[in-house]
């Protein structure tokens, strides 16, 4: 559960400006979508994914460091890591369970013939999209145990787009799809109070003097 108090003392001591930024974004931002990436060799692609989530409202980035443990690029990500959830896995079986058990349906991005087009995929169901490798694509672990196969149309020589495009080019269809239906892809109020809270304490400097200080006050 949420202090309530703990977050109002929070917000008070924020612009009204940005309170209501805080607001606006969350309206937008859903949980029916998640991404996760595999293994990025290049890390400045996940920072770009990352990116692409946080503009186009995705909430959670899922990232299997099963191989190269690298760490986002602050620079690339432009302080898109203060807004998005970023969920770390150390094997791919381990995040494709975790995600599973929230209900999510796995769907793998892919270049296949026989996939479905973005344009045909159906969003009413909650979805994770799974991005693979710059070298190698998807796992053979991911593709056995997607439940879907999702590729962007393209009618060029080149067969495949770098991971950044590819992702930044479904986020965007996917969403502003959802935006346009009936389905109810909004965050819950209680998670919109936790992201209040979160967004809250990664905007206010010195937060850990701040936090010490109100906590030691109201436990007196």
């Amino acid at each position: 559960m949420i202090d309530i108090d703990y977050l109002n003392f929070l917000e008070n001591i924020l612009t009204d400006n940005r309170k209501e930024k805080f607001l606006k974004v969350l309206q937008n931002r859903t949980n029916h979508f998640t991404i996760a990436v595999e293994d990025i060799f290049q890390m400045h692609n996940t920072s770009a994914v990352m990116r692409s989530c946080e503009i186009f409202g995705i909430q959670e980035l899922n990232v299997i460091e099963q191989r190269y443990g690298k760490s986002i690029d602050k620079e690339i990500a432009m302080g898109a890591q203060k807004w998005v959830d970023i969920n770390t896995f150390d094997s791919i079986t381990n995040c494709v369970d975790t995600l599973k058990s929230k209900g999510y349906q796995i769907i793998a991005t892919t270049p296949h013939e026989n996939d479905c087009l973005l344009e045909d995929f159906d969003i009413s169901k909650p979805s994770t999209l799974f991005f693979g490798t710059e070298r190698d694509g998807l796992s053979e672990e991911i593709l056995q145990r997607a439940d879907g196969f999702l590729k962007i149309p393209m009618v060029g020589f080149t067969e495949s787009l770098n991971i950044s495009v590819s992702a930044a080019i479904i986020i965007q269809n996917l969403t502003n799809r959802l935006r346009n239906s009936n389905i109810d892809w909004h965050l819950s109020e209680n998670e919109i109070l936790v992201k209040r809270l979160a967004w809250a304490k990664n905007s206010i400097k010195d937060i850990k003097r701040i936090e010490e200080r109100y906590f030691l006050e109201n436990l007196k």
